[in-house]
């Protein structure tokens, strides 16, 4: 069922943080005739939600100060209120026509046969031998490894929150008002090559909670950032994916893209839907913080 694979999609990204390893997971088992492009299609679409999760978690480390609280839970709904609405207009485009099979398959028979690459993130290359060592002294105990993780991403998250407030404070928001985030367009390209580069939308869009929460970066200015975050995140998987040459794998990665693009010739000429939709939400919930 699409549906089930939707919240497949939704639950397992919300559960790793990653959905860049939800969609390598996919592309797997489809490749390897386990899983048809069909069903595919809408676990990509939940990876899309499931990811957003990290910015809310990011958020709440703002939830003793009312008004930051509330410009930075706004911040974090944006990115999620953008996926969701996108899914609710897609869902049924992709369930009864299979708009983002043909829009993918029409892109795949262009660029399949012009070779890939494969681009390592230099967070995983920093964090992969830590993190297999910590697994190792934990016994690879997976309820342990578990624990500990959370505890680690809570800490990191305050930290980041302490350090992202303490560079706001070094008059950086000069940098990123007359440079990153000058118009929308600067702010999309901004958002895509960090996220290219990074290879996780969850690191570089939760970034921009503090930010927000220090009133240094208004919701129009993250809301063309997070599109941009969008398609960042399907390029690396695109470029290993021409690597394999393997049609249906490429059509699976080709799928997330157009995914998003989809979303944003929707969005970007009516950005005010989302943004205001989440200046409402951050309102009611600093008020009754609970409702977080």
């Amino acid at each position: 069922s699409p549906m089930v694979g939707l919240f497949i999609g939704l639950l397992s990204t919300s559960l790793m943080q990653s959905s860049s390893l939800t969609t390598s997971i996919t592309v797997g088992l489809v490749a390897g005739g386990a899983l048809t492009l069909h069903n595919a299609v809408p676990i990509i679409m939940g990876a899309n939600i499931g990811t957003t999760i990290t910015n809310t978690l990011v958020s709440l480390g703002h939830i003793r100060q009312r008004e930051e609280f509330k410009r930075a839970y706004a911040c974090s709904l944006v990115h999620d209120l953008f996926n969701i609405m996108t899914v609710i207009i897609l869902f049924p485009l992709q369930y009864y026509f299979g708009y983002l099979e043909w829009a993918a398959a029409h892109v795949t028979s262009i660029f399949a046969s012009s070779g890939g690459m494969v681009f390592t993130s230099p967070l995983k290359v920093i964090l992969e031998p830590v993190a297999s060592a910590a697994a190792d002294l934990m016994g690879q105990r997976g309820v342990l490894i578990l624990i500990v993780s959370l505890i680690a991403l809570f800490l990191a998250m305050q930290q980041m929150v302490k350090y992202m407030k303490i560079l706001i404070m070094s008059r950086a928001e000069v940098i990123f008002e007359k440079m990153l985030f000058r118009t929308p367009y600067h702010s999309l390209l901004f958002g895509m090559i960090l996220t290219a580069l990074v290879q996780s939308s969850s690191v570089t869009t939760s970034l921009m909670v503090p930010l927000a929460g220090a009133g240094m970066l208004s919701l129009q200015q993250v809301f063309p950032y997070t599109l941009g975050a969008n398609i960042g995140t399907t390029i690396t998987a695109i470029m290993a994916s021409l690597a394999t040459g393997n049609p249906l794998s490429i059509s699976v990665a080709f799928a997330h893209l157009m995914f998003n693009v989809s979303g944003i010739l929707i969005f970007w000429w009516i950005p005010f839907v989302p943004v205001k939709m989440a200046e409402w939400m951050g309102k009611v919930t600093a008020e009754r913080r609970y409702f977080a």
